[in-house]
């Protein structure tokens, strides 16, 4: 498995319309459920604050770059952003359940 995180900070006033867009995804993701995928996002305790972390397996696959919900998310992601994204890799340390 690898694992890619994203976080950043939305500007004040856009954290509705990006957690709407952020749901999007998710309701495709819900459709096309894709193999071998897990995807989490959550938002920090200040409002503005998004974290993604997508679970892929070793076959290299990315199927948010496939989801148009996601093309539209990414699309004015940088005009949203007061600071971020800042995206990389992520090493599983630990895990306990699901």
């Amino acid at each position: 498995m690898s694992f890619t995180v994203a976080q950043y900070t939305v500007k004040q006033g856009l954290e509705e319309r990006n957690a709407e867009l952020v749901q999007a995804v998710y309701r495709e993701l819900e459709e096309q459920r894709p193999e071998g995928f897990r995807y989490a996002t959550y938002r920090l305790g200040d409002g503005r604050t998004f974290v993604h972390v997508a679970e892929h397996g070793d076959e290299g696959g990315k199927p948010l770059t496939q989801l148009a919900a996601f093309r539209e998310f990414q699309a004015e992601l940088r005009e949203r952003c007061e600071s971020g994204p800042e995206v990389g890799g992520a090493e599983l340390v630990g895990r306990f359940g699901g």
